[in-house]
């Protein structure tokens, strides 16, 4: 089974995505970056936001990581959501996803996916 969080943009994330239901049809129809587990169970484990520019990702998954490992809900894989991906390419979102991704990896040792649904 494949444990994912998704981390959201806090600017965006409820302009294009309101409630974060294209991520969650995406998940239930395999839709998109989603489709990598269409032979497997998944599970959601964590939603959270980047932290609001500049971006405050690590220390927030920092805390995340933390708050799964004492409730037994860790996980294996971020994605960066859609609006995070939105926000890098036509707004003016600091974040560098590649360069994040990378200190994700080598932090936290969690496999890390750029996007989400296709929507």
């Amino acid at each position: 089974m494949a444990r994912i969080m998704i981390v959201s943009c806090r600017k965006i994330r409820d302009v294009l995505c309101v409630a974060c239901m294209k991520c969650f049809k995406g998940i239930d129809e395999r839709a998109g970056k989603f489709e990598r587990y269409k032979d497997e169970p998944l599970e959601l484990v964590a939603l959270a936001e980047c932290g609001d520019c500049p971006g405050l990702v690590m220390p927030k998954l920092a805390l995340v990581n933390t708050l799964a490992k004492s409730m037994g809900r860790d996980y294996d894989v971020v994605h960066f959501g859609t609006c995070v991906v939105k926000a890098t390419t036509t707004a003016a979102c600091p974040i560098d996803i590649t360069d994040l991704a990378e200190k994700i990896k080598m932090a936290f040792g969690k496999e890390v996916v750029i996007g989400t649904h296709p929507w």
